[in-house]
């Protein structure tokens, strides 16, 4: 199972997670992982698009990040998935789904790549968020930051649920 932070404009529009551009390296890195995107259950830890006007003028709408209590009046939709899927892992994409599924503030810096364990007794895996990766600025540094990531999509994959 993979968690993200929130729908974005795209995904907003479209009514399914991952289908603009972080959506695309996810399926980039996933396939070079081996990992097949159609046997994957993909969600957000937010449900709905917080978004804030382009202050261009143009008509875009602009990612706002969403603050704890929308995290956690969502909670119980996440949370339901969960229970219903029960996956083998969770890979949280970003600090806003590790901190959804984990129910803790955490960084990536500190519990990337690491197998932990959620509060319901989920394994998990903390990466980046693809976006992230789109946001670098440097080819160099976005590619090899992109090959961590696929780097984490292999170690969740080996990761196996407690007995």
């Amino acid at each position: 199972m993979l968690v993200g932070e929130q729908p974005g404009h795209e995904e907003d529009l479209a009514g399914r997670p991952f289908v603009g551009p972080a959506g695309r390296l996810l399926d980039e890195a996933l396939s070079e992982a081996g990992l097949d995107r159609r046997r994957i259950y993909v969600t957000n830890a937010v449900k709905h698009f917080k978004w804030t006007k382009d202050k261009s003028g143009g008509k875009r709408r602009i990612h706002d990040k969403p603050n704890q209590s929308e995290i956690e009046a969502c909670r119980p939709w996440l949370q339901q998935e969960l229970w219903l899927l029960r996956p083998a892992v969770v890979v949280c994409l970003g600090v806003t789904a590790a901190s959804a599924v984990l129910r803790k503030r955490v960084t990536i810096r500190a519990s990337r790549g690491a197998a932990l364990e959620s509060p319901d007794g989920f394994r998990t895996l903390v990466t980046v968020h693809p976006s992230a990766i789109l946001r670098i600025p440097d080819r160099e540094d976005r590619e090899a930051e992109r090959r961590r990531f696929v780097h984490d999509l292999e170690r969740a994959a080996t990761i196996r649920a407690p007995r």
